[in-house]
């Protein structure tokens, strides 16, 4: 989980270990937290946006867009970014929503090419960088977050043990830390199958399958979810877990830093991260298209993009937002990501999970 003119800096809210555990667990294993509306609400004066399960915007920030335009946000969470993708095509002929928030750069193009998205030219341009390199998809979709999915690693449990972390995708494989690794399936996991995308970027098609045997044979352990692996087989995600190194994102670290003290317990790997971007969209067909184009455009404004960070966890497509102080000292975003074109993963992703599933079965 891939973004100044002088700002207003964001409250940073203090949150303890487990306090931040507990948010954060319930935002990335899919839970909604908020944002619906009544089914009451009028259809002409009503969004429905189409999201995963990690929706989870502060209520203050939506009554904004209603004071503003008139419209009533109701969100409707799908599942992680794969079951999102997937609905939104089956019901294609019957959009289910206006709009769609959440679907990033490993099915945007599936969306696309199902004639699900509706073209969209935001008010205010963000996120240039972000955007697909298919220029075709680019007109369908708005950049509105990215993170960077990344190695973390157990400092404090590095540190006690002697032993000292490892900082690249080769060192994984070191038989120094044999039984040490846990990471959700690609095949049932968003941030799971972004790294499965990341070893593919780094080792080529010649050489991915040889790395995660090496994995596997390294006693590498598969979740089904994120939630599995960070809070339950990590040691530092308060489960009791024996595995220091495990899949999340640049932006966990901040999460870490105990009640009273000032630095992480945790850092993530920044060698070893794929860029992980949300575009919003209208949806071919919506019942409501003007109210999704407003929305889609307030998600680029300010007030929306200075809040998703310490809502949704990502980092705001918009490069001049000020993040929020422990994001900024603990939580940079990588330099370099290992990533491939939007239109490469929609060719070989089944092709992809199905060579991978034959490997994690033997």
């Amino acid at each position: 989980m891939r973004f100044h003119a002088p700002r207003q800096r964001a409250a940073v809210r203090t949150v303890t270990a487990v306090a931040a555990a507990t948010v954060l667990l319930a935002v990335l294993a899919g839970c909604s937290l908020g944002g619906g509306e009544e089914e009451s609400t009028p259809g002409s004066q009503r969004v429905v946006v189409a999201t995963h399960g990690s929706w989870n915007m502060d209520r203050a920030v939506l009554r904004a867009f209603t004071e503003e335009t008139g419209y009533r946000v109701q969100v409707k969470p799908a599942g992680d970014a794969g079951e999102l993708t997937n609905k939104l095509v089956l019901t294609k002929n019957s959009p289910i929503a206006d709009m769609v928030y959440g679907i990033d750069n490993t099915f945007v193009s599936r969306a696309a090419e199902e004639g699900v998205l509706a073209p969209h030219e935001p008010a205010d341009a963000i996120g240039a960088e972000l955007e697909p390199q298919d220029a075709e998809v680019a007109e369908l979709v708005t950049p509105v977050d990215f993170s960077d999915v990344c190695l973390n690693v157990d400092d404090t449990w590095f540190a006690e043990e002697g032993l000292e972390p490892p900082s690249t995708y080769d060192d994984l494989a070191d038989p120094r830390y044999e039984d040490l690794f846990v990471t959700p399936a690609p095949s049932t996991s968003s941030p799971g199958l972004a790294f499965l995308v990341g070893t593919i970027a780094r080792y080529g098609d010649d050489g991915w399958e040889d790395y995660w045997q090496r994995l596997l044979d390294n006693g590498a352990k598969i979740t089904s979810g994120w939630s599995d692996a960070y809070q339950v087989d990590f040691t530092a995600g308060g489960g009791g877990g024996d595995r220091p190194i495990v899949l999340s994102y640049a932006s966990s670290p901040p999460f870490t830093v105990p009640e009273g003290g000032s630095e992480p317990t945790t850092s993530a790997l920044l060698d070893t991260c794929t860029r992980q971007v949300e575009y919003a969209a209208v949806l071919e067909g919506a019942e409501n298209p003007e109210g999704a184009q407003a929305f889609i455009d307030f998600m680029t404004t300010q007030r929306f993009q200075e809040a998703l960070p310490e809502n949704m966890y990502v980092y705001p497509a918009d490069a001049d937002v000020e993040l929020p102080e422990e994001w900024a000292a603990h939580a940079p975003t990588a330099e370099q990501t290992w990533d491939l074109s939007e239109s490469t993963v929609a060719e070989n992703r089944d092709v992809w999970l199905q060579a991978w599933a034959d490997l994690a079965q033997q």
